[in-house]
């Protein structure tokens, strides 16, 4: 979800020498036209295949949200919810400086209907949640202690 510390939590995994991958940005998505005709932000699959397949040491970290991640679940040790209430989840989006989602009335109201529909599909799948209103040290040490 949106909101959740993702990209910190990666950020300060990365700098402690963990392979992280957000797959919000290059290679790892694009977009897809569904059969009704809606759009949809995806995985690339090849590029999700190879990436699992070819990582052989240490961590990797992949965060994301995508409709298609389910694919991949058998691949990953540990899938991972970072879940924080609504409140929480806008006030991040609107402090945030380094990313400019979640700042305009249609987003924040996305990101309301993805808590309400999204999260709990994601809470029944994961093998883990983790309370993200938490420091980010703690939420960070969490991570690293699945690894």
């Amino acid at each position: 979800m949106s909101g959740t510390g993702k990209s910190t939590a990666l950020q300060i995994l990365g700098s402690r020498g963990h392979r992280v991958v957000d797959t919000d940005y290059g290679q790892w998505s694009h977009w897809v036209t569904l059969p009704d005709g809606s759009p949809d932000w995806v995985w690339r699959e090849e590029a999700m295949v190879d990436l699992l397949a070819g990582h052989k040491e240490g961590a990797l970290f992949v965060a994301g949200c995508k409709s298609n991640q389910g694919k991949f679940y058998p691949r990953f040790d540990h899938v991972v919810l970072l879940s924080a209430p609504a409140d929480v989840l806008l006030a991040r989006v609107m402090a945030r400086t380094n990313n400019p989602y979640g700042k305009r009335p249609e987003e924040r109201d996305a990101i309301l209907e993805n808590l309400r529909i999204v999260e709990p599909l994601l809470r029944a799948t994961a093998t883990m949640e983790i309370d993200a209103r938490a420091p980010i040290e703690q939420v960070v040490q969490q991570l690293e202690g699945l690894a």
